[in-house]
């Protein structure tokens, strides 16, 4: 979750983060993009920098680059990271796509990341995940090989199948109020991922 990041030398959604969860093997390493006002992917987890002075949205790349992060990187565009990403054998990488604050700007990120990971020969290597139902279908419309799941927890494992999903990412507490999820998503061939699960009790429980 945005890299490897609690660890000498990281910070959340750097490259680093990235190639340090390349160097322990995990499946895959997740990290979230914007787009700027003048239209490049930019790779953030929150709708502002870190200091809250700028929002992704409103703010051109050129000033956006010059933002850094805790481990002293500047705040990277997509294509840097998924430049590094390619270099990274170990893993998957899972690009989270985040909802913005109109149709049009998601769909043209959409179309922008999928032509980026299509350029970098990167499509078996990447998944992708959002809250933004728009941007799940647009994915899936833009191309319905993606490997694409959910992430806001208001449709069935069912509902998930019908629109092209390969799987649902519900949070723990929205997974154990529809407990009945768990048999329908198995039944019905949706990955189950869940998080955010850092308890023994809440691993043992899934």
């Amino acid at each position: 979750h945005r890299g490897f990041w609690n660890t000498e030398g990281a910070a959340q959604n750097s490259i680093a983060a990235l190639t340090k969860a390349n160097d322990i093997k995990v499946y895959g390493s997740e990290f979230d993009v914007w787009l700027s006002s003048d239209g490049v992917p930019m790779i953030n987890h929150d709708a502002t920098t870190a200091d809250h002075h700028l929002v992704l949205e409103n703010t051109p790349s050129s000033q956006l680059k010059q933002e850094k992060l805790a481990n002293g990187e500047f705040l990277p565009t997509l294509e840097e990271y998924l430049i590094k990403g390619k270099e990274c054998k170990n893993i998957k990488l899972i690009v989270e796509l985040k909802p913005h604050s109109t149709k049009e700007r998601e769909d043209s990120l959409t179309a922008k990341v999928l032509s980026m990971v299509k350029e970098l020969k990167l499509e078996k290597k990447v998944e992708y995940i959002s809250f933004s139902l728009n941007t799940v279908k647009e994915l899936l419309r833009r191309n319905p090989k993606a490997k694409v799941s959910y992430l806001s927890a208001n449709l069935s494992p069912k509902e998930l199948k019908e629109i092209g999903c390969i799987g649902l990412d519900y949070n723990l507490s929205a997974m154990m109020k529809n407990e009945h999820w768990f048999t329908e998503a198995k039944e019905c061939g949706i990955k189950i991922n869940v998080w955010t699960v850092n308890k023994e009790t809440e691993m043992q429980y899934l």
